[in-house]
């Protein structure tokens, strides 16, 4: 059922799943795993041998596929979601229509979509409150940093300067969002006052996420490399690294551990790069490759990552 080779790297392990048809979005949350392509998203489960010693690998079952009226261009879970409780799985999708679809299903019979309207452009990623999921954010080449509840309607509205790439909750104080901006600004909001309280700037940004773990920790990529900010100290970066030659795409801090992210380079090519990093390591800890890698997820506990590629979910292991 499943492919295993190494990628080159001590400690690093790939698994390729094949996807059937996946194209774009994949986000692992726990033991559930989402991932979506032209016209689909597909709910499953993974679960790995570093969970479970009687795993070979990964067991990968699908729980239910459900139809999406356009590709999809970005997915987010709800924290809400688990399987030990109805409704079962709530997460939101973006498309190229420039809405949002908030699809919740107790994964049998009963299911739901509801559309959220008003971006005017693109939509680049969003993001559920971490809490109780009871708010999405989403950003968008509209330059507008936009705030839903789960009825769909916009309970804040924040004008950017230029597009938004990437927004991040604080994991405890729901009432502070960080966006970042395409011409090289974050910037974090107090939903209370609707009120920008603190920048950090840099060059144009591609990517940015706030660490879960440790939220003093503000990491990005900029053309070719990384930044790392510890936001109690400086605007500007405490850290900056090269990392793809190729322009880098993505930034994700991993949940289990503060010191450790993932970058990848610019996909649309043969194959997109793939890079681990640790912050006690001067070089990258894991080299990946994987076909037109369009997305970016951490498992929640595990330093395990999943890029989508083209067909197939490939996952890397690396050492804490």
């Amino acid at each position: 059922m499943v492919n295993t080779s190494s990628a080159g790297n001590k400690g690093d392990t790939r698994w390729n799943k094949d996807a059937g048809g996946i194209r774009s979005q994949s986000l692992l949350y726990a033991s559930l795993l989402a991932y979506g392509g032209n016209q689909f998203v597909v709910v499953a489960t993974c679960l790995f041998q570093e969970e479970d010693m009687e795993v070979e690998g990964v067991e990968f079952n699908v729980l239910r596929a459900f139809h999406h009226d356009l590709c999809v261009d970005a997915l987010a879970w709800s924290p809400e979601s688990r399987l030990d409780r109805v409704p079962t799985v709530r997460l939101c999708t973006a498309a190229a229509d420039r809405k949002l679809r908030l699809l919740t299903s107790d994964l049998q019979d009963r299911h739901e979509v509801k559309v959220m309207e008003g971006h005017t452009s693109y939509v680049n990623h969003l993001v559920f409150e971490p809490t109780e999921g009871k708010q999405i954010a989403s950003v968008s080449d509209d330059h507008t940093c936009r705030v839903w509840d789960l009825d769909g309607r916009e309970t804040a509205i924040f004008r950017l300067r230029s597009p938004g790439v990437s927004v991040c909750w604080h994991p405890e104080e729901v009432f502070k969002l960080m966006v970042a901006e395409k011409k090289g600004t974050i910037r974090f909001y107090d939903l209370v006052t609707q009120q920008a309280i603190l920048s950090l700037d840099c060059g144009a940004i591609a990517s940015a996420d706030w660490c879960l773990s440790n939220p003093i920790k503000v990491g990005a990529v900029s053309g070719n490399d990384w930044l790392i900010w510890d936001i109690t100290r400086s605007s500007y970066p405490q850290e900056k690294r090269p990392a793809h030659r190729d322009k880098a795409h993505l930034f994700r801090w991993s949940r289990a551990n503060e010191n450790l992210f993932a970058t990848t380079g610019c996909p649309g090519k043969i194959s997109s790069q793939l890079l681990i990093h640790h912050l006690g390591h001067p070089q990258p800890v894991t080299v990946g490759f994987a076909t037109v890698g369009s997305c970016l997820s951490w498992h929640r506990t595990l330093p395990l990552c999943v890029v989508g590629c083209d067909r197939k979910l490939c996952f890397w292991a690396t050492e804490m």
